[in-house]
């Protein structure tokens, strides 16, 4: 289990740079609330962004994007709305991004965005 810990932070944290390398900043890390967990929630414009971090060590257990069912697409949904609400924000715009992270231990980190998948 601490492997596959060690191995979301830094999927999250190459995430989150990948973000800022594009322009948006990262306005929230791991924020929880009992419905669930939201990974990164970055700021794009006038966006604000709630962004799923999917990370493997390699495609063994399929592309990182497969573990991103409809139910947990639709779990985003209601987190983005908790997130607004108990921040007191009032975006003009929400999003809700993917990003696959693959860190195979003998190659570059490989990382896919995927804007508004839901």
């Amino acid at each position: 289990m601490a492997h596959n810990t060690e191995l979301g932070r830094h999927g999250e944290q190459l995430a989150a740079e990948h973000l800022e390398a594009r322009g948006m900043s990262v306005i929230e890390r791991n924020w929880r609330c009992r419905l669930g967990e939201i990974d990164l929630v970055a700021r794009d414009g006038e966006a604000v962004v709630f962004v799923e971090v999917k990370t493997r060590s390699g495609h063994g257990y399929g592309h990182p994007f497969e573990a991103i069912t409809p139910p947990k697409l639709a779990r985003m949904r209601r987190l983005a709305i908790a997130w607004c609400e108990q921040s007191g924000a009032h975006p003009t715009r929400i999003r809700i991004d993917a990003i696959a992270v693959t860190l195979p231990r003998d190659a570059p980190a490989d990382i896919e965005h995927l804007e508004g998948v839901s």
